[in-house]
């Protein structure tokens, strides 16, 4: 029986593997999910690491014309804080920052140019934990009653457009892998029926000699098996220097945000499982749309 599933197996599928289409449609499909799941992973480590970073961060702007009554109003506000519980850092930031985050949009005139321009005074705020809206609410009132000019917010209200993005982007990356998933499948399903309508006679020859559907299956199985182990394979390397490219390309940018999106281990190991999933895969649609077609035709 065994020299018997060898010889059938040479006969239903009897042209060379790599001159197939299979496992270049399997290379494509597993490239491109890689690079999918590898964006989706790095927006999710960025988002996270924006999240924990500015996790409890306030920001409090003196905005008041008049410089004298501007630093009194920043003065007292320093003083509540630094006396407030739950407050675990202070800053002032300096008007020179300020001034060198405006040069690039108003010019090294326009940004020194006080009386034209006045640029409020910012103090940054780190709480202890998270910010809570009863926290904030409770902050400004306590602060606005000194420093009347003052306007409390939280950081990651900033950031929350952002991160909704960055959110939506991420399931767009879980759709596309689904998507890619269905079409993998679809292909797989598509070169089985082909093979087994081309070997329509020789199936039957393989029933009539004791050949049953799961032996029949199976020689299907270990032809999909070696196409998408190749496949697998090579769409693993595209995928993963296009990945690598591209975060390299990233991390030239220099930005603290952008740095969190770096990969990890375990956002590495789950690229690398990506061909054996896709693997498993190909073996039980071939599994099953061979099972399902024999049962029609014989």
């Amino acid at each position: 029986m065994k020299a018997l599933r060898h010889v059938a197996s040479d006969r239903l599928l009897p042209q060379a593997r790599i001159a197939g289409p299979m496992p270049w449609v399997i290379a494509i499909m597993i490239a491109l999910t890689v690079i999918a799941a590898g964006a989706g992973l790095g927006l999710r480590n960025l988002t996270q690491s924006a999240r924990n970073e500015i996790a409890g961060g306030i920001t409090v702007q003196i905005v008041e014309g008049r410089p004298a009554e501007r630093e009194r109003q920043v003065q007292a506000a320093l003083s509540l804080l630094d006396e407030l519980d739950g407050v675990a850092e202070v800053r002032r930031v300096p008007d020179e920052e300020l001034k060198a985050l405006l040069e690039p949009w108003l010019g090294p005139q326009a940004a020194s140019a006080e009386d034209a321009l006045p640029v409020p005074a910012i103090i940054d705020v780190k709480l202890a934990g998270s910010v809570t809206e009863k926290q904030l609410k409770d902050l400004r009132a306590t602060i606005v009653s000194s420093a009347p000019s003052a306007r409390v917010d939280a950081q990651a209200r900033w950031l929350q457009p952002v991160f909704d993005a960055a959110a939506s982007l991420q399931w767009l990356a879980v759709g596309l892998i689904v998507l890619l998933a269905g079409t993998s499948a679809a292909a797989v399903w598509l070169a089985a029926r082909s093979a087994l309508g081309s070997n329509h006679e020789t199936i039957e020859i393989v029933h009539l000699l004791g050949g049953t559907d799961a032996q029949i299956a199976r020689i299907f199985q270990r032809s999909v098996a070696f196409d998408a182990a190749l496949g697998g394979l090579a769409g693993l390397a595209l995928g993963l220097a296009a990945v690598l490219l591209l975060g390299k390309q990233f991390a030239a940018l220099g930005s603290g945000m952008v740095a969190g999106g770096g990969l990890g281990p375990v956002d590495w190991a789950v690229l690398a499982l990506i061909p054996v999933i896709g693997l498993a895969l190909a073996i039980l649609t071939a599994r099953l749309t061979v099972l399902a077609v024999l049962r029609q035709i014989l």
